[in-house]
């Protein structure tokens, strides 16, 4: 009976290893790719060739969705560089053996990540002006600050974590042979670590800056007219929702996906001694 019972199941499992090659699972990802992409494709245009209005699609791009996708494309590129840039400081301040440094920079990844954008947005927005008298504000158009200032604060907080990450996955033998070289702290961090931490943390940068271009849809609420403002304008008069979702939907995708391809492209270039050229 013993031996009947295991000769079962090592049958069980090489039937099970059989259907579980290589070659099935690749033919069965395919397969799922294939009806996810008919899927996805036969909706697409479906709501193409049925529910949108090619005559409103060109009276509606421009001025007004040419205009929301200029504003959001100016806030991502200042916005963008700023956060990474002040990512990069807080990432340092993060590894920081000085402990007031430490403390700081982990105070403000916690508050930045642990609070909702919307609610930081709205405390620049609302709360900073209460500071003057009503009325007496000095800045006329606060909202686009607003944006630039939330933006990076909140982004930059994702971007330090990301370089703490890349520096700690750097080993700390290449600091002390930096250091046995004659280099200073500085220097070694700048020189040897930093390039290192830089190529370890470049995808999930650009991955939290594809996020701050999707984050611009939530400026509405500080009445910057983007593009999700832009949509529901058009459709407040119109009651087409569709014709103003497929732009929102390229125009978005015209920011992402470039700059996907500029993060795949430093990424190649960073994969030193690597084959991805």
């Amino acid at each position: 009976m013993a031996e009947s019972y295991s000769e079962g199941r090592t049958g069980d499992g090489e039937y099970q290893e059989q259907f579980l090659n290589d070659k099935t699972l690749r033919r069965l990802g395919a397969a799922i790719a294939g009806l996810f992409t008919l899927g996805v494709g036969g909706f697409i245009a479906a709501i193409i060739f049925t529910q949108v209005d090619f005559e409103l699609l060109v009276e509606i791009i421009h001025p007004q969705f040419v205009n929301a996708f200029l504003r959001v494309l100016g806030i991502v590129l200042v916005g963008s560089l700023f956060s990474v840039t002040a990512g990069v400081f807080v990432g340092l301040g993060r590894v920081s053996n000085t402990r007031f440094t430490n403390t700081v920079a982990t105070a403000y990844v916690e508050f930045f990540r642990g609070t909702p954008l919307l609610f930081q947005l709205l405390v620049i927005y609302v709360g900073i002006p209460a500071f003057w008298p009503p009325g007496q504000f000095p800045i006329s158009n606060w909202a686009i600050p607003t944006a630039i200032i939330g933006l990076t604060l909140n982004h930059a907080a994702y971007v330090g974590e990301a370089v703490r990450g890349g520096i700690d996955a750097v080993p700390e033998g290449q600091m002390e042979a930096a250091r046995s070289l004659g280099m200073s702290y500085v220097q070694g961090m700048r020189e040897v670590v930093l390039p290192q931490a830089w190529r370890n943390a470049l995808a999930a940068i650009g991955n939290d800056q594809v996020i701050l271009v999707k984050d611009t849809s939530l400026l509405t609420v500080i009445a910057i007219p983007e593009l999700i403002s832009a949509f529901r304008n058009v459709n407040s008069t119109t009651f087409d929702p569709w014709t103003p979702i497929l732009l929102v939907a390229i125009a978005y995708l015209m920011i992402t996906i470039p700059l996907g391809k500029i993060v795949s492209y430093l990424e190649a270039r960073s994969d030193w001694g690597g084959d991805r050229r």
